[in-house]
């Protein structure tokens, strides 16, 4: 949000808008709203042998530090791909919504890790993670009747690329991590936790 010349995050950190890296602020800001509002997130992932896939899949802002929960199959081409990775890398891809190529858009690039059975994590990201899809509440490890077997994963972030849209008119490019980090970008904060690594 903009007030008076200034940027403040949701966590309360102000920048002065004119601050060296004004552009990086402002980009996080509007990255943060795709965070918090995307209902078409891609993430992708490579198939052996080194080939594209990707496929919309849920997350949920669950961390204070930006790090994203993930539900994750073993049957599914997703967990496999990124199992068999030998860094467990995967991208998650946010558009503006309705997408166009003057909207923005997020990559943020990183590591997926499973979270332990039985950890505190593990009830945090159950509740935080149902909060945002109801509907996942039956896919939930030890869900009665789950149709398939499924775990807790934590997706994070090492590099964040931003597309405010065309570049003559928007910043396009990295966004420093520590700022990403630091964004508060969080729209579960009764469930905020920070990441046990």
């Amino acid at each position: 949000m903009t007030r008076n010349g200034f940027i403040a995050f949701f966590d309360n950190t102000v920048f002065f808008q004119h601050d060296s890296r004004g552009n990086w602020l402002i980009s996080l800001a509007r990255a943060s709203v795709l965070l918090r509002r995307s209902s078409r997130p891609t993430i992708q992932s490579l198939r052996p042998p080194d080939r594209p896939f990707s496929l919309p899949e849920y997350y949920a802002s669950c961390f204070t530090n930006g790090s994203l929960a993930l539900l994750l199959f073993p049957i599914s081409r997703t967990a496999q791909n990124i199992q068999r990775s030998s860094n467990h890398s995967a991208t998650f891809t946010m558009w503006a919504d309705p997408p166009a190529s003057s909207r923005a858009r997020v990559a943020l690039i990183g590591s997926v890790t499973p979270v332990p059975t039985g950890s505190y994590e593990q009830d945090g990201i159950d509740r935080c993670f149902v909060k945002r899809h109801p509907d996942a509440r039956g896919w939930v490890p030890d869900a009665k009747h789950a149709p398939h077997l499924s775990y807790w994963a934590r997706f994070d972030p090492e590099e964040v690329y931003y597309v405010g849209g065309f570049g003559s008119e928007h910043f396009i490019g990295t966004i420093p991590l520590d700022l990403y980090q630091k964004s508060g970008i969080e729209p579960n904060r009764h469930f905020r936790m920070q990441p046990s690594l």
